[in-house]
């Protein structure tokens, strides 16, 4: 292990344990206004009219009326409204703000205004939507001609739900009128610019400042919302000319922010002597009301179509079509979760039907190093899936266990284990790096000899500000304490991209590296200086053609292996996972706590996508797990032994040989979940999650 590996404590430690650390909860200012939104009630509806009750001094509303700039939030889209225009999409559309000095007030005044509604016939199914947003098309070889040729053809179609971010922190901003006609902006947040973009477009002027204030978690649920609410403030600000801070309760931070996009996926496979031969698939992901970043999200899960398979013929159809549902937006994994459930089932199921066992059957079929990827790029680095494969049969005892839980199983408790592998690219998808992030960040060092970095990424708990200051502290020969990274401040740094895509050690951390190697050779004595670095693409990447989705999507991958065991009471529909273990390649680890800390997270989150994160509407296409009583997220007491290991194969191009940890641990372990119910109940399964009424249904099935 390397020395910058070490653990040290994380430089938030101490604010955070202390309970000094101040989130936007925490932020008060003179005159501050609570402002509560007023949401639609209907699916899709047109607004006939508004009554509002006369309003007491100081109190106010705001609505489409008051937005100087846009109507318009910017994200990849401009057709999120700030407030409704004369129509809504989904039950939960910002209509107006209500907004005053007492919150129990404004809430009162926010509930007896009356809105009259000519009610339209919403779309809540993919299959009736008749709105596609986003589609994408692309495919390699002959596939027709495979299939002709092919031993065995086999159609299948997955399902996957929503899922929730359950961030500890709700979502909450705060904005404030300067004197001279300025915004400032701050509250929990991931992505500074993002926001900053929306809001000049909104305000219709430049003079905004975005800062991110102690963020407690974000899961991708923190990249595209805090845009929409940070100008919704905004132009309450405006309006007002006081502070307004708006921080959601639970339950409306769970029905209606952005969750991850529920999928459908049909996939039709070829195998020809043992290899797989041919894909033809068919992704359609639930947008919601509005795309948000569904055109993104859908990029890369499609680029996932193949899995960590080598396909020769390929296929793919991928679309984003709109429904009268809640928006969806980004979540850990971005869109390949949903795609690595249905390769690693079908690849499971091929194996059966053939006569083979399913994990022997997936290492033939494995791409190595120089194979081609799923857009005619290449595996430009090792592949290490077969050493990682092997790590994890000797932690878990998988081929022993698979072999005995093959047997025929009576009783009421059934066992099977799983395992699954999977890759996460490195980065923003294909050009996004070199021709939209085109990242900036600076290092200032100071007379007394201490260092800045000035960079846009955020901490979510993630550790980016310890990682960071390791990074340039190695670099440099001094102490991580002698680093000060401040959160990100648009006023006074550069642009270095969105805390998204796994990309800020491996993208950002990199820059900061050779930030450093060139202020330790341009630094003399006590003189203060600034170094200023800019993204560079590696050399070797081959250009990538979003349009044909043909080149290297990625310039490189993570890996991860999972199994997971699990125990199903037949008679109850409890399902116990009795073992889950991950074996990770992310590069060096720049802090080995901290990484191990985003595996099990990670690892965690994924088995609470595969059992009891049940989340659906209601008739009315209103979300209606909305609390942690009827939306269960697992905890470390509903899996007693966890356990994670890393297999490191080091990226030249990433600061001391790091790629990226933050969403691959969850990426591979729904499929190894179902993979071992399928293995205890004997039956195919089909969908995410898998519940204890799906185990009941199951087994009522099995016995037909």
């Amino acid at each position: 292990m390397k020395a910058v590996s070490r653990s040290v404590t994380k430089t938030d430690h101490a604010p955070k344990i202390s309970g000094k650390a101040a989130y936007v909860a925490d932020c008060g200012a003179d005159g501050m206004l609570v402002g509560k939104l007023l949401r639609s009630s209907k699916a899709r509806a047109k607004i006939r009219n508004i009554t509002i009750p006369e309003l007491p001094d100081g109190y106010y509303i705001i609505d489409k009326n008051d937005v100087p700039g846009e109507n318009r939030v910017h994200i990849v889209k401009d057709d999120t409204p700030v407030f409704a225009d004369c129509e809504v999409e989904f039950v939960g559309d910002p209509i107006l703000m209500t907004a005053g000095p007492d919150e129990k007030t404004v809430i009162r005044i926010r509930d007896s205004i009356d809105v009259e509604y000519e009610e339209l016939t919403p779309v809540f199914d993919v299959g009736e939507s008749d709105t596609v947003f986003f589609e994408y098309n692309y495919g390699k070889g002959d596939v027709e001609k495979a299939f002709s040729e092919a031993d065995t053809v086999l159609e299948e179609t997955f399902r996957t739900g929503y899922q929730e971010q359950a961030y500890l922190e709700t979502q909450g901003m705060m904005a404030e009128p300067g004197q001279n006609g300025d915004i400032l902006v701050h509250g929990s947040l991931q992505c500074p610019y993002y926001i900053h973009g929306a809001l000049t477009r909104v305000m219709g002027r430049d003079n905004v400042r975005v800062v991110t204030d102690c963020t407690g978690g974000g899961f991708g649920g923190k990249e595209d919302f805090p845009s929409i609410l940070g100008c919704q403030v905004a132009v309450a600000a405006n309006k007002t000319q006081r502070p307004v801070r708006v921080v959601f309760d639970r339950r409306e931070d769970m029905e209606f922010t952005g969750k991850r996009h529920p999928s459908l996926c049909t996939y039709k496979a070829a195998v020809k002597n043992g290899k797989v031969t041919a894909l033809d698939a068919d992704i359609i992901y639930n947008a919601g009301a509005y795309t948000t970043l569904s055109a993104v999200v859908l990029q890369r899960g499609i680029i996932a179509a193949t899995g960590v398979y080598d396909v020769e013929n390929l296929r793919v159809r991928g679309r984003a079509v709109k429904t009268n549902t809640v928006p969806c937006g980004a979540f850990r994994g971005f869109g390949a979760p949903q795609v690595f459930f249905a390769v690693e089932m079908i690849m499971d199921h091929l194996a059966i039907v053939t006569g083979e066992d399913p994990l022997e059957f997936k290492l033939r079929n494995t791409a190595k190093q120089g194979s081609s990827t799923s857009t005619g790029g290449i595996y430009h680095f090792p592949v290490p899936i077969p050493e990682m494969v092997e790590k994890t049969d000797k932690a878990s005892g998988f081929r022993k266990k698979r072999e005995e839980y093959n047997k025929p199983q009576t009783g009421r408790y059934r066992r099977g284990i799983g395992m699954s592998a999977v890759f996460h690219g490195m980065g923003f998808t294909g050009s996004g790096e070199k021709d939209f992030i085109k990242a900036v960040v600076k290092l200032r060092k100071y007379p007394d000899g201490r260092v800045e970095i000035l960079a846009s990424n955020s901490d979510m708990g993630q550790g980016v500000k310890t990682t960071f200051s390791k990074i340039v502290a190695h670099e440099l020969g001094i102490e991580p304490a002698e680093v000060i990274f401040e959160n990100p401040d648009t006023g006074r740094v550069p642009d270095s991209g969105p805390t998204v895509a796994s990309r800020s050690i491996m993208v950002v951390g990199e820059m900061l590296r050779r930030a450093a190697v060139r202020l330790r050779e341009e630094s003399t004595g006590g003189k203060e200086i600034e170094i200023e670095e800019r993204y560079k693409e590696p050399e070797f990447v081959i250009p990538f053609d979003i349009d044909k989705f043909e080149g290297d999507a990625y310039p490189t991958y993570a890996w991860a292996v999972n199994a997971v065991e699990v125990e199903i009471d037949v008679l109850t529909g409890q399902t116990k996972v009795t073992g889950a273990w991950g074996t990770y390649d992310v590069g060096t680890p720049i802090d080995l706590n901290i990484v191990k800390g985003q595996m099990e997270g990670g690892l965690l989150q994924g088995i609470g996508y595969a059992s009891t994160e049940q989340m659906a509407c209601d008739a009315n296409g209103r979300i209606r797990n909305n609390g942690f009583a009827d939306y269960i997220i697992p905890c470390a007491a509903d899996v007693p032994d966890l356990s994670v290991d890393l297999h490191i194969t080091e990226y030249p191009n990433g600061p001391f040989g790091a790629k990226g940890a933050g969403e691959l641990p969850l990426v591979g372990v729904p499929s190894a979940f179902v993979q071992a119910a399928e293995q205890a109940l004997g039956v195919k399964i089909y969908k995410l999650p898998f519940s204890a009424e799906d185990v009941l249904r199951a087994g009522k099935e099995a016995e037909k």
